[in-house]
């Protein structure tokens, strides 16, 4: 056969391999939604039903209280569901799952927990902070020698795995209730606002006072430390020595990076 005439004859060819990724693609659909057909072969419901429970078990993994909360029924029926809104897109699970706090806000049936959505947040920023970069905490006699003028103008180091969640809800008694010792006695009507951080190898979740929260979250919008004074002025209870003092003490700062140009 000539070149040319070898050359036709592959133009003309089917294209095995766009046939092959389209299969491929029709049936990882199919493997998250039963409503769509999949190949004949009787294992495949059997597969289907397994990548589902394994990606349902994930999900119950990475929001454990949730699911305590709800119980395992009412979980599992809304991770099915999730399952299907939000497939992963990687083989890697790490990152999958952060948006389902937003998908459980607007799911009908968990309506009657209002709450709970912003307790799932709280465990998406528990597992942020897992896998946050490492960090060494920084130390308050690293600025003991700054002078008082210079220190309102210093723009501190947020630890990398810190989080702040805030909700209209008491949900870091919520969370410590269902995962520690039950204490009761909950005042569901009572705000709160967890301050989650890794200074070290465990992940700590607080209760923040509002002076505190206005502080830290003026802090992760740029704010010096004068302007996070200026921020959290306003707010109950606020004594800059003792919020100062936090910062160090539950370790929300970190140690310069010594990787960063800045010095």
């Amino acid at each position: 056969m000539s070149r040319p005439v070898e050359r036709a004859a592959v133009d003309a060819a089917p294209d095995r391999s766009v046939d092959a990724a389209g299969g491929q693609a029709a049936m990882a659909a199919a493997l998250l939604d039963p409503d769509r057909p999949g190949p004949g072969d009787p294992r495949f419901a059997v597969h289907r039903n397994n990548v589902t429970v394994g990606l349902v078990e994930a999900l119950g993994a990475a929001y454990p209280a949730v699911a305590r909360l709800t119980g395992e029924r009412f979980f599992a029926a809304a991770a099915r569901e999730f399952v299907r809104a939000r497939p992963p897109r990687s083989p890697v699970l790490i990152d999958w799952g952060h948006d389902f706090p937003d998908w459980l806000a607007a799911f009908p049936p968990a309506e009657r927990l209002p709450w709970l959505s912003d307790v799932a947040r709280l465990e998406a920023a528990r597992r942020r902070a897992y896998h946050a970069a490492e960090a060494a905490p920084l130390a308050p006699d690293a600025v003991a020698a700054t002078p008082p003028e210079a220190l309102a103008a210093l723009r501190p180091r947020l630890h990398p795995s810190l989080g702040l969640v805030r909700s209209r809800h008491p949900i870091v008694s919520i969370w410590a209730d269902v995962t520690g010792p039950r204490r009761g006695g909950l005042d569901m009507s009572r705000a709160e606002t967890a301050l989650v951080v890794r200074p070290d190898a465990e992940v700590r979740v607080h209760a923040a006072p509002p002076a505190l929260s206005a502080f830290v979250a003026a802090l992760a919008d740029g704010a010096t430390l004068g302007g996070a004074a200026e921020a959290a002025a306003g707010t109950p209870g606020f004594d800059l020595g003792e919020t100062v003092a936090a910062l160090f003490r539950l370790g929300l700062l970190a140690a310069p990076d010594p990787a960063s140009e800045d010095p």
